[in-house]
C-alpha cells in the first residue's frame, strides 16, 4: 500500500513539473531536462538512504550501539559532512555538477560496503574492534563523499531552472529528500526486518526474497550488514544511470544555453577562480543570513526526523504507533507538501523572494516545538502529529534556502560553493544537536523538544531579515519582462526593493 501511495505521489509530482512552464520551453526541452533530473534526482535520493541507514542500524542493534554512540557517529560524520563542503563546492563548480554526482555515488557505496564489512565481522565474533571508532571513520568517510552529491544537484539545476523556476526545483529538491527518507526508513526497516535470523513479523514477497537471496536463513547472526550493503548496490546502479545520461547544461544536451537571471548574470564569462568564489560567498551578507537560517534547519531537521525515530522506539507510544510503524512514508508524504508549499508562496506570491515563506514556516516550528515540550510523554499522539508537521516545515525550509537561495544569490558560476557553504552549516547544526542530545535523552527525554525551541526562534528571525531580498539580475527580470512594478523603500536599516502591488512595507522594517 506504501509504495502504491509513493508511487501515485511521484505521478502527481511529474505532472506538476510539466504543468509549470512560465519560460514557456519547448516540450523536447521539458522532456530532456525531466530525464536528466529524473536520473540525478534518484541518485540524490538514494544517497539520502546511504546517510540515514545509520539510524535504521541503531535500532535493529539495540544495546550493542547506545544513544550516545549513535550520536557521536552521527555527529562527527555531519560535522565532517558540513567541513567538507569548503572542498568539494569549489571542486564541483570547477568541474562540473556531473562529476561530482558520480564521485558522490561512488564514494559512498563503497564507505557503505565497508561499514557493512565492519558490522560483518564484528557481528561474527569479531569484538576486539572498537565498533563506534571503526564506523565513526567509515561513516565520516561516506558523508565526505555525500557532500560532493549535495552540491552537484544544485549545480546542475542552476544551469538547468530560471530563477523564476526555481521555487518548483525548491519543490523538487524537497520531494527527493523526501523519497530518499522514506526509503532510508521504510525500505531500511523492511531490510533490517528480512535479514533477522527470527523476524518476528509477516514478510513480504520482496522481503522473502532478500532472505532467500542472500541466504540469510543458512547464517548464525541476524545478517544486519545487508541494511549498508543493500543502499550501496542502488548507489552503483544510478551512478552507471547517471554516466549514461545526465548532461551538465542545456549546452550539454545541444539546447541554447539562457540566462537564468541569477547573481552570476553581471559576471559575463569570466570563471571565478577558488578564492574568488569564497570571497563571494563570505563577504556576502544574505548568504551569510542564509547559512544561519539552515544552520537553525539542520537542528531542528534531524532533531525531528532521527530522534522521534528512537525515541518512539524506546517509550512506547500507545494509541499512536502508526507514526513509528510509517515514519518514512509520512515523512515522505508531509516533506513533499512542504517543498512544494514554500517553492509555490515563493514563485507565486513572493516574486521569487525565498525569505518569506522561510521565516512562515520558521514561526510555525517554535509553536509545534512548544507544544511538544508539554507532551512528552503524555500525549503521543500530540507528539506524533507536531513532530510530523515540524518535518514538513523543516524541509520547506531547507528546500527553499539550499536548494534555491542559495543558488540565486551565489549565481550559477559559484552554486556548487554557495550552496555547499550553507548546506554545511545544515549539518554543523545537526552534528550539534546530535551530539547535544545524544547526552541530554540519556538524562530525560523532556529536554529533546525543549533543546529544539530556541533554534525555531533564530531561525525565524534570520528568515526574516532577507524576507525582501532579490538578486540584481532577478529585479531586472521581473520590471523589463514580467513588468511587475518594484519600489525601493530606504528605512533605518537600509534599502529594499518591493513589488508595489502585493507586498505592503513600512520603513521601520527596512
Amino acid at each position: 500500500m506504501d509504495m502504491i501511495i509513493v508511487g501515485i505521489t511521484m505521478a502527481i509530482v511529474v505532472g506538476l513539473y510539466f504543468q509549470n512552464n512560465p519560460l514557456n520551453h519547448g516540450p523536447k526541452f521539458m522532456r530532456v531536462r525531466f530525464v536528466n533530473w529524473f536520473a540525478l534526482g534518484m541518485t540524490y535520493a538514494f544517497l539520502y538512504m546511504a546517510r540515514y541507514n545509520l539510524s535504521v542500524s541503531k535500532n535493529a542493534l539495540g544495546d550493542l550501539m547506545t544513544k550516545q554512540e549513535f550520536g557521536k557517529i552521527f555527529g562527527v560524520g555531519t560535522i565532517v559532512y558540513g567541513l567538507s563542503f569548503l572542498l568539494t563546492g569549489p571542486m564541483v563548480d570547477r568541474m562540473g555538477g556531473r562529476k561530482g554526482m558520480l564521485f558522490a555515488a561512488i564514494g559512498s557505496s563503497l564507505a557503505n560496503i565497508f561499514m557493512g564489512a565492519v558490522l560483518f565481522y564484528y557481528l561474527h565474533g569479531g569484538r576486539a574492534i572498537n565498533l563506534t571508532i571503526a564506523m565513526t571513520i567509515l561513516y565520516s568517510l561516506n558523508m565526505f563523499f555525500q557532500s560532493y552529491g549535495a552540491v552537484s544537484i544544485i549545480k546542475v539545476k542552476a544551469y538547468w531552472f530560471h530563477v523564476r523556476e526555481r521555487g518548483l526545483f525548491g519543490a523538487i529538491f524537497g520531494t527527493l529528500i523526501s523519497f530518499g527518507v522514506y526509503f532510508a526508513f521504510d525500505w531500511g526497516q523492511a531490510i533490517a526486518d528480512a535479514v533477522k535470523l527470527n523476524p518476528g513479523v509477516e514478510l513480504s514477497a520482496v522481503q522473502r526474497f532478500i532472505r532467500a537471496a542472500f541466504a540469510v536463513e543458512m547464517g548464525r547472526t541476524d545478517a544486519f550488514w545487508f541494511i549498508f550493503f543493500i543502499p550501496a548496490m542502488f548507489l552503483i546502479f544510478w551512478a552507471l544511470i547517471d554516466a549514461w545520461l545526465l548532461k551538465d547544461s542545456p549546452a550539454h544536451a545541444k539546447f541554447d544555453e539562457f540566462d537564468p537571471h541569477d547573481a552570476s548574470s553581471d559576471d559575463g564569462e569570466v570563471d571565478l577562480a577558488i578564492g574568488a568564489l569564497l570571497r563571494r560567498i563570505f563577504t556576502n551578507p544574505i548568504l551569510l543570513t542564509i547559512a544561519c537560517v539552515e544552520f537553525t534547519s539542520g537542528v531542528l531537521r534531524n532533531g525531528i526526523m532521527q530522534w522521534y525515530f528512537v525515541y518512539a522506539k524506546e517509550v512506547p507510544q500507545i494509541g499512536a504507533e502508526f507514526f513509528l510503524k510509517h515514519w518514512g512514508l509520512l515523512i515522505c508524504m508531509t516533506g513533499i507538501v512542504g517543498g512544494f508549499t514554500a517553492g509555490l508562496l515563493s514563485d507565486r506570491v513572493f516574486q521569487s523572494r525565498r525569505g518569506p515563506p522561510a521565516a512562515i514556516m520558521s514561526g510555525l516550528m517554535v509553536i509545534l516545538t512548544l507544544i511538544m515540550v508539554f507532551c512528552v510523554p503524555d500525549h503521543p499522539v500530540v507528539l506524533g502529529l507536531c513532530a510530523i508537521t515540524v518535518i514538513l516545515a523543516v524541509i520547506g525550509v531547507h528546500s527553499i534556502m539550499s536548494g534555491t537561495a542559495a543558488a540565486d544569490f551565489g549565481g550559477r558560476k559559484a552554486t556548487a560553493t554557495a550552496s555547499g557553504i550553507v548546506d554545511g552549516c545544515v549539518y554543523l547544526g545537526s552534528g550539534l544537536q546530535s551530539i547535544s542530545l545524544g547526552y541530554l535523552t540519556e538524562k530525560s527525554w523532556v529536554f529533546w523538544p525543549a533543546f529544539l525551541v530556541p533554534f525555531a526562534a533564530l531561525g525565524t528571525y534570520f528568515a526574516w531579515r532577507i524576507w525582501h531580498q532579490l538578486p540584481e539580475a532577478t529585479k531586472r527580470y521581473l520590471r523589463t519582462v514580467e513588468k511587475i512594478e518594484l519600489v525601493e523603500v530606504t528605512g533605518p536599516k537600509g534599502t529594499v526593493t518591493v513589488a508595489s502591488k502585493s507586498t505592503i512595507v513600512t520603513t521601520d522594517e527596512v
